[in-house]
């Protein structure tokens, strides 16, 4: 269990995507076109609704299971940590993450009040993804599921902001950034969610400033971290840690490490599907960085990624990456 270029702990949400007309949101009483947290009765309820309606696809999900995907395809060896429940999804989502190359790490959980976390999503003709995300057990990550075994060999860790909501997902973050730096790798996170940062802005304060090698974030997660403006944000955040990332939605995204400050234009296309941006903004950025490229060229296979995956629909690259990267002289 040895020799993962980048291993990544996030939630383990599989996605449940079902076509669906717009009278049937109204019928259902869903919201179109947002993402909203449902308790797990309301997901219940809308599982029933999609077999009525025929058959749904699965697909496993969640923000940094996305970007290991995204890695993973081109060509970096990749592990994922999380939590699913030993039930129908979870074995599912287990399956077809190592079918897609990257190693599900922990094996479905047995006998738990929990079910697997799963995001149910209703796309309408005019291609609006409507998402009604139940968290159940992958939110209750926590330090024994990392095990330091690992990461030996390993070089790249990735952490998911959105976990950080719990003392158990915070212990479990601590505790694999550890394992990583005795290994020799580097340890980074997503801020992934202003909100998230709100809540707990003094121990993501400690996390970046102690903890983290590399810290991804947009300009509002940032400003909420510090307080502050974004040239401000980012100039305490530097201060902080070693490799800072900013991407601002339509402007250049913003890398700095040390002295060295890089801005990378993003490609501008009319978006298909916005879902997965951020995720494989992120598996460019960590490809680039894995290998060994310099920070502009991790940056631009970082933006390159990201528009990949808007051209279409869904959360993962369709074509090789690879072959843009070399075409773009990158590689």
């Amino acid at each position: 269990m040895t020799g993962f270029h980048v291993i990544g702990i996030g939630n383990a949400i599989i996605d449940i995507i079902q076509s669906t007309g717009d009278q049937d949101l109204i019928d259902m009483g869903v919201e179109k076109g947002i993402m909203q947290l449902v308790e797990r009765e309301r997901s219940e309820f809308l599982l029933a609704q999609q077999a009525r309606r025929g058959k749904a696809r699965l697909v496993p999900g969640g923000s940094v299971a996305n970007t290991l995907a995204g890695i993973g395809r081109m060509g970096l060896k990749t592990a994922f940590i999380g939590r699913v429940a030993d039930d129908e999804l979870g074995q599912a989502y287990a399956h077809d993450t190592e079918a897609e190359g990257t190693r599900f790490i922990n094996p479905p959980v047995s006998g738990g009040n929990l079910p697997t976390s799963r995001s149910i999503i209703f796309v309408t003709p005019d291609g609006e993804r409507s998402m009604n995300t139940y968290l159940g057990i992958s939110a209750n990550l926590g330090p024994d599921d990392v095990a330091e075994d690992v990461f030996a060999g390993n070089r790249w860790l990735f952490l998911e902001g959105y976990l950080f909501d719990k003392p158990a997902g915070k212990a479990a973050f601590l505790a694999a950034a550890n394992a990583c730096h005795r290994a020799g790798g580097q340890a980074g996170i997503a801020l992934s969610d202003p909100f998230c940062v709100d809540r707990h802005r003094g121990d993501f304060r400690r996390l970046v400033s102690e903890t983290m090698d590399y810290v991804i974030g947009n300009a509002h997660e940032w400003e909420s971290l510090y307080q502050t403006n974004l040239d401000e944000a980012l100039q305490q955040a530097t201060a902080d840690c070693g490799t800072v990332i900013c991407t601002r939605s339509g402007d250049p995204a913003i890398l700095i490490r040390g002295n060295q400050r890089i801005e990378v234009p993003v490609h501008r296309i009319t978006p298909v599907d916005a879902t997965g941006a951020g995720d494989q903004f992120a598996a460019g950025l960590i490809f680039g960085l894995a290998s060994g490229v310099d920070l502009e060229t991790a940056g631009r296979m970082a933006v390159m990624a990201a528009s990949e995956v808007i051209s279409h629909v869904g959360a993962r690259p369709e074509r090789s990456l690879l072959a843009d990267f070399e075409a773009a002289g990158l590689i």
